[in-house]
C-alpha cells in the first residue's frame, strides 16, 4: 500500500474516533463505562471476525507463542486505555477528552526511544510540539477546568501510545492486521463486560436506550476505524502515525460543538491549523529530504 493511501486511512480513523467521543459520552446516561466498552468491543470484534478468519486462512500464517503473548499484551493495553478514557468521560467534556487523549502524540516517540531504542526521524521532534500546542489551543488554551476525569484520560493516553507501538509492530510482523484487531477487540470486550457485570450491573433496558451510541461505536469507531488503523500502520512509522491520529481531537471538538453545544473558542481554529500543519510536516518533509538526497547523490556520481 502506498504511504499516502495509508496516511489517508489514518485520517479517516481520526474522524470516526473524534465523533465517537460524543457516542461514548451520551451512552453513559444509560449504562456504566465498562459495560458500554465491553458491548462495543464484543460487537466490533464479531463483525470483523469472518474477515479475520478469511485473512488467516488465505495467508496461512502460524503465529508463534511470542506473537500470541504480544497480542495478549496489546489486548490488555487496549482494554486499559479504553476503560480509563471511558470512565474519565463521565466527568470531563468531549472537547477535553479529545485534547487529553491526543497527548499520546508525545508519549509514542518517547516510549519508542527510551523503551525500545527506536530513533524517530528528527522532524518528529518538531511535529510533536506543534501538535501538542495545536491540541492545547483546541481546548481553549487553559487548564483551569481540569478534574479527576481529565486525569484518567491523561492516563489512558499512555496506554493508547503503547497500543500504537504494539499494533504497528504486530501488524507488520504477522501480516494479519484484521485478525489481530478482531482478537484484541474480543479479548478487551469480554474483560470489560465481565467487570461491568460485577461492578455496574447493566440492564437490558439501559442497553436498549443506548443502542445508537453502541451501534456507532461498535461499527464505525471499532470495527472500521481500529481495523483501518491496523492495516495502515504497516506502512507508517508509529511516531508519524501518532501525530496523524492526534487530529481526532479536532473532530471531537467539532462534534462536541455541533451536537453537544460545546463551543470551539476562537483560539481553537489556530489550534486546528497547527495540528494539520504538524501532520503535513511529518508526512511531507521526510520524503522530500530523501528525494533531495537521492538527486544530490546522482549528481555526484
Amino acid at each position: 500500500m502506498p504511504r499516502p493511501v495509508a496516511t489517508m486511512l489514518l485520517v479517516v480513523c481520526t474522524m470516526l474516533w473524534g465523533l465517537a467521543f460524543i457516542a461514548q459520552k451520551t451512552a453513559m446516561d444509560s449504562m456504566g463505562p465498562l459495560s458500554f466498552a465491553g458491548i462495543r468491543y464484543i460487537i466490533g470484534g464479531l463483525l470483523i471476525l469472518p474477515l479475520a478468519l478469511f485473512e488467516r486462512r488465505r495467508k496461512n500464517v502460524q503465529l508463534t507463542r511470542q506473537q500470541w503473548m504480544l497480542i495478549g499484551l496489546m489486548s490488555l493495553v487496549f482494554f486499559l486505555g479504553s476503560a480509563l478514557q471511558q470512565i474519565g468521560l463521565g466527568t470531563t467534556t468531549v472537547t477535553n477528552a479529545g485534547f487529553l487523549t491526543g497527548l499520546y502524540v508525545l508519549f509514542v516517540p518517547a516510549i519508542a526511544l527510551f523503551a525500545f531504542r527506536i530513533q524517530p526521524h528528527p522532524i518528529i521532534w518538531v511535529g510533536v510540539p506543534l501538535a501538542l500546542v495545536g491540541i492545547f489551543f483546541l481546548n481553549g488554551g487553559g487548564f483551569d477546568s481540569f478534574n479527576a476525569g481529565d486525569g484518567l484520560v491523561v492516563s489512558s493516553a499512555v496506554f493508547w501510545a503503547m497500543h500504537v507501538l504494539l499494533l504497528g509492530f504486530i501488524a507488520r510482523t504477522t501480516g494479519l492486521p484484521i485478525f489481530v484487531s478482531s482478537v484484541s477487540f474480543l479479548a478487551a470486550g469480554v474483560l470489560a463486560f465481565a467487570l461491568g457485570l460485577i461492578f455496574e450491573g447493566p440492564t437490558l433496558a439501559g442497553i436498549v436506550d443506548a443502542w445508537l451510541p453502541i451501534a456507532y461505536s461498535a461499527v464505525m469507531s471499532t470495527a472500521i476505524a481500529f481495523t483501518l488503523q491496523a492495516v495502515a500502520q504497516q506502512y507508517v512509522p508509529a511516531a508519524n502515525a501518532a501525530i496523524i491520529l492526534s487530529a481526532e481531537s479536532l473532530f471531537a471538538a467539532l462534534g462536541g460543538a455541533l451536537l453537544l453545544g460545546e463551543r470551539l473558542p476562537p483560539i481553537g481554529y489556530a489550534g486546528a491549523a497547527l495540528l494539520f500543519g504538524a501532520i503535513i510536516l511529518v508526512e511531507a518533509v521526510p520524503p522530500l529530504l530523501e528525494r533531495r538526497a537521492r538527486r544530490q547523490t546522482a549528481y555526484l556520481v
